[in-house]
């Protein structure tokens, strides 16, 4: 998928709105797993999204997607993002993510995929046994499932720094027939953090990394959902929202659970460097408790932005080689 950068594209800082580049990142993956499956798949869970570089107006956004493990009825799938600046040639890698869908039927129950994969190289076998760890990874989060779709406790309630929002399911929402498209659900969401974040750090703002995140339950068109939006720690230049989705069935009168995600975002000035946040203290056991937590993920993070920053100048270090090659073949 190739997409042009737009104004209505960006944020108030001329770059790329991070939930319109995740809606992108997720449909790609959509339409990879749906062609593949022939027919429907839901995501499941998305593993940690990490943005290592901004995208202005103007440049070019490049979505490669492909399958790296395919079970009965689940598939692995992976997408890598660069940008082009269509001026200077230059490439930089946006983010490379991971997602696993499970193909469904009409009634949104799990269906056999009839496709399946093999390996005809030895990078092949080792994308495919990569997928099947992250997919054995998964599982003591995904078996906790049932219990998490009737978590609809406001955890937000005790905290001092929250916003709520409701938006309704439309049919413009919708990926394919009734299901809302993921893509448009990570937007919104990032969308809801944004706003609670902006009015904390009075500033601009850029979407820095989403964690792992698992959806319990699928929305549809007409569900009514609930945003619930927390701030779990407050660093430097950068600060850490909770945001829990619950979705309410307007047919049967049913709530539940969808997913909550852990967003960060990096404050910035006008020329995009990373400026100040202000400064908070958790007081309360419960925003102790988030902060604690939140600090664990943090370790986390630093530790996978520069594993990923590594990837990226690997990536941008073979673009060079390959076009050097090219212009001496010119």
């Amino acid at each position: 998928m190739v997409q042009y950068v737009l104004p209505e594209h960006s944020n108030n800082h001329g770059t790329l709105h991070g939930g319109i580049l995740m809606d992108w990142i997720m449909l790609t993956g959509s339409i990879t797993s749906f062609k593949f499956a022939n027919g429907p798949a839901v995501l499941g869970a998305t593993d940690s999204i990490d943005f290592l570089n901004p995208v202005k107006i103007g440049e070019i956004v490049v979505l490669e997607s492909w399958v790296e493990y395919a079970g009965n009825s689940s598939i692995e799938v992976a997408v890598r993002v660069h940008s082009e600046d269509g001026e200077t040639d230059e490439k930089k890698l946006i983010t490379l993510s991971y997602m696993a869908f499970v193909a469904v039927d009409k009634n949104v129950k799990s269906r056999k995929i009839e496709a399946r994969l093999s390996a005809s190289s030895t990078v092949e076998r080792e994308l495919i046994d990569r997928a099947e760890e992250r997919k054995t990874r998964r599982l003591p989060e995904i078996k906790k499932r049932q219990r998490n779709v009737s978590n609809i406790a406001d955890e937000t309630e005790s905290s001092r720094l929250v916003f709520n929002t409701t938006k309704m399911v439309l049919p413009e929402d919708a990926f394919y027939g009734k299901f809302m498209s993921v893509g448009k659900l990570m937007k919104y969401i990032d969308e809801s953090a944004a706003i609670l974040a902006k009015r904390f750090s009075k500033g601009v703002l850029v979407t820095g990394s989403l964690d792992d995140l698992f959806f319990y339950a699928p929305l549809n068109v007409g569900n009514l959902i609930e945003f619930k939006a927390g701030i779990t720690h407050v660093g430097t230049r950068s600060l850490e929202l909770a945001i829990k989705v619950d979705s309410y069935d307007t047919q049967t009168g049913e709530s539940s659970h969808a997913c909550t995600a852990f967003l960060t975002y990096v404050k910035v000035d006008e020329a995009g460097n990373p400026v100040p946040v202000p400064e908070f203290t958790p007081e309360t056991p419960y925003e102790i408790r988030l902060w604690k937590e939140a600090e664990r993920r943090k370790v986390k993070r630093r530790a996978r932005v520069e594993r990923a920053k590594r990837l990226a100048d690997d990536y941008l270090n073979e673009y060079k080689k390959v076009s050097s090659r090219s212009n001496k073949k010119d």
